[in-house]
């Protein structure tokens, strides 16, 4: 199976199949703090266009009102009920099944809003060092909170020995959840450096505590479920555009989604040969091209 390049040809055809856009927005809407080409225009057509529209990111490092914020300060014409961030829906899982104990957090202010949002209590944020070596800090350093009963992980550039070292201690209590934002291995950036991203901390955490968190970002159909909830979604009629194939394009394969790759993110074309090469059908979009802004010059030829 091979992915097919829009152009000119197809494009008004291939818009005209879809009544619902989801959009991941790092690498595919901006790369950092730079708007990527037309991108802004784009969405902003599809939904003057009558198409419906939702944010679906793996970032859990702002709250939706603040992924509101920024996005119809940049321009986009959105409402946060079109938005949907990984910490949103563990916050809700959370809420959804009453949880009533302290979570561990590892992860950003952003995720700890969320959740106090929801209700759900939450250990501090923030740095977590060892102050001495480690051979006296695990004889008798330590101070575990209390009431813990699950351990929540999001991104978290304060990522510590002490935090892998108590959250691996919580879960060693089979009844603690162990829940994650997202499982992504880096994040797409404006200048070529890899930045760690939350798959790195989530590992940890699984290395040191012989567990499998629950991830509830993409490719987790966890996602689809809930936007499917509030509003009416037919998969046979939506396109789900991202950047990265591991987590977006196999998201939109397990929606039974059509899929859009966009080379402004993770994936290069090189590693999508690579893909096609080692028939792995999942992580195969349906349609790729360059940049998002290609959907509106292609209608404009």
């Amino acid at each position: 199976m091979a992915a097919v390049k829009l152009s000119k040809d197809i494009v008004r055809s291939f818009v005209n199949s879809f009544d619902t856009f989801l959009f991941d927005c790092d690498g595919v809407l901006w790369a950092g703090s730079k708007i990527i080409n037309r991108a802004i225009e784009t969405v902003n057509y599809l939904k003057e266009s009558g198409k419906q529209i939702f944010y679906v990111t793996n970032n859990s490092t702002k709250t939706r009102s603040q992924y509101l914020e920024k996005l119809t300060k940049l321009g986009f014409n959105a409402e946060e009920n079109e938005i949907a961030t990984s910490g949103y829906l563990v916050a809700s899982y959370l809420q959804s099944i009453n949880f009533k104990q302290t979570a561990y957090l590892i992860g950003s202010k952003g995720f700890a809003e969320e959740l106090e949002n929801h209700g759900i209590k939450h250990t501090q944020i923030g740095p977590d060092v060892m102050t001495i070596e480690m051979q006296y800090y695990v004889n008798g350093k330590i101070e575990m909170e209390e009431d813990v009963g699950a351990v929540v992980i999001g991104f978290d550039e304060y990522l510590s020995y002490p935090k892998i070292l108590k959250a691996a201690n919580h879960l060693a209590n089979p009844d603690c959840l162990f829940l994650a934002s997202n499982a992504d291995e880096t994040f797409p950036m404006e200048i070529p450096l890899v930045v760690p991203g939350t798959g790195v901390m989530v590992r940890a955490v699984e290395t040191a505590s012989l567990r499998t968190a629950k991830v509830f970002g993409k490719p987790s159909v966890a996602m689809f479920e809930a936007i499917s909830k509030k509003c009416k979604i037919d998969p046979k009629r939506t396109l789900m555009i991202g950047d990265r194939c591991n987590t977006d394009i196999s998201f939109g394969k397990n929606c039974q989604l059509t899929t859009l790759l966009v080379l402004t993110g993770v994936t290069s074309l090189k590693q999508l040969e690579q893909y096609k090469n080692n028939e792995q059908p999942l992580l195969i979009p349906d349609f790729y091209t360059d940049s998002l802004g290609d959907l509106l010059d292609l209608l404009e030829q």
